[in-house]
């Protein structure tokens, strides 16, 4: 008998080898695994549907009001911007966006005579009210409805001033986010955003890099577009410390005859002159987050953020911010870039917000799509008082 054919186990000549035996374990986890992502998908497929069935309920629905305000909450935000045209044709989302109330003013730009900025900072009011605020800064809050708006009050309007990510804008040199503008100009005590910028919705990085329209940087002419289309307002200091507005944005030769030290392009204009701009405050603008800069009579500078998109805050509207404008004083203000570009940050080093630090703090509370703040080409900076 040959050896190698030889079964050393009598009877099993033609058996299958043994199968290995799945482990219970894995069979049960994938089982898991499955009808996890099953019910993930099942939830999100039921939520988008009701998120849709709602929207539609607002856009077609009984309240004119209700749908004016959601297609300009909407179309105020580069990421949603598309969504009314979906249910209402882009015919209608123009007609709501534009509407026929006239705004009320007299002027076109800032009578400079109305504010006046005294000599080495001498508060002629109530100067008390600067006592306990060595840094010449003050933060309060006020609740509105639909908002919670932080208000930051600046002594010395000299102090402020308009910050770029770069000496040359290009595309290919990304903005800057205002927490590293804090961490790398120490003798800067707040920032602020400020004006338009190139922005198509998505998150490539040449969105913040560039401005739209015109930029004055401490006395310097640093980007012009001229008059760009669709671009509404404009917001500067001048030579004499005076915050002027205009409703429209200006060119740089209309920038230097006003002697414009620092300012940028956004709007609408909210007050010009102790006016309301009645356009804006009965326009049908949506609840957002909102940056506005104003000025009161006697210098002291004003910027509102108002949080937005948030539980508990879901944003002001344009009538919101004039509201608080004109509660702290304000005879001239200007709304800014603002949903998730509305950003305040304080070098609380005094301890008014909480524990005293060098460290850089929101002062408000961002609506932040991304894990952290949007980049921008230029902002406001407020430098320590001398």
């Amino acid at each position: 008998m040959n050896k190698k054919n030889r079964n050393p186990v009598p009877g099993t000549e033609g058996a299958m080898p043994p199968r290995k035996k799945k482990k219970k374990g894995s069979g049960l986890l994938g089982r898991i695994i499955r009808r996890f992502f099953l019910v993930l998908f099942t939830v999100v497929i039921l939520a988008a549907a009701a998120l849709v069935l709602v929207m539609n309920l607002v856009f077609n629905g009984p309240s004119p009001a209700a749908r004016d305000v959601l297609t300009m909450s909407l179309t105020e935000a580069s990421a949603t911007k598309w969504v009314p045209a979906l249910f209402l044709g882009e015919e209608k989302v123009e007609e709501i966006r534009t509407g026929t109330v006239s705004d009320g003013l007299e002027d076109d730009v800032t009578d400079i005579s109305q504010v006046v900025v005294q000599a080495n900072n001498v508060i002629t009011g109530s100067a008390n009210e600067w006592d306990n605020y060595p840094d010449g800064i003050r933060i309060e809050t006020r609740y509105g409805d639909t908002y919670t708006a932080h208000i930051m009050l600046i002594r010395d309007p000299a102090q402020i001033y308009m910050g770029t990510s770069t000496e040359k804008f290009s595309t290919a040199i990304p903005g800057k986010r205002l927490t590293e503008v804090m961490a790398e100009n120490p003798d800067v005590i707040a920032a602020i955003n400020a004006g338009a910028f190139n922005d198509d919705g998505t998150l490539s990085s040449a969105n913040g890099s560039t401005p739209l329209g015109l930029v004055v940087s401490q006395g310097k002419v640093v980007w012009t577009s001229g008059k760009q289309p669709g671009l509404e307002g404009f917001a500067g200091f001048n030579e004499d410390n005076i915050l002027v507005v205009s409703k429209t944005n200006l060119t740089q030769s209309e920038a230097e005859n006003l002697k414009i030290r620092d300012g940028c392009c956004f709007g609408p204009v909210l007050l010009m002159n102790g006016e309301v701009n009645l356009e804006a405050y009965n326009d049908k603008s949506g609840m957002n987050p909102r940056t506005a800069i104003g000025q009161r009579s006697d210098g002291t500078v004003i910027v509102v953020c108002a949080d937005g998109r948030q539980v508990g805050s879901l944003g002001a509207t344009y009538a919101d911010m004039i509201n608080v404008m004109q509660e702290y004083g304000a005879v001239n203000a200007c709304n800014m870039d603002g949903g998730s570009s509305s950003i305040m940050m304080y070098r609380d080093v005094n301890g008014k917000l909480g524990t005293a630090s060098q460290e850089a703090i929101f002062a408000n509370t961002p609506s932040l799509i991304q894990s952290q703040p949007r980049r921008m080409p230029n902002f406001w900076l407020v430098r320590a008082a001398s």
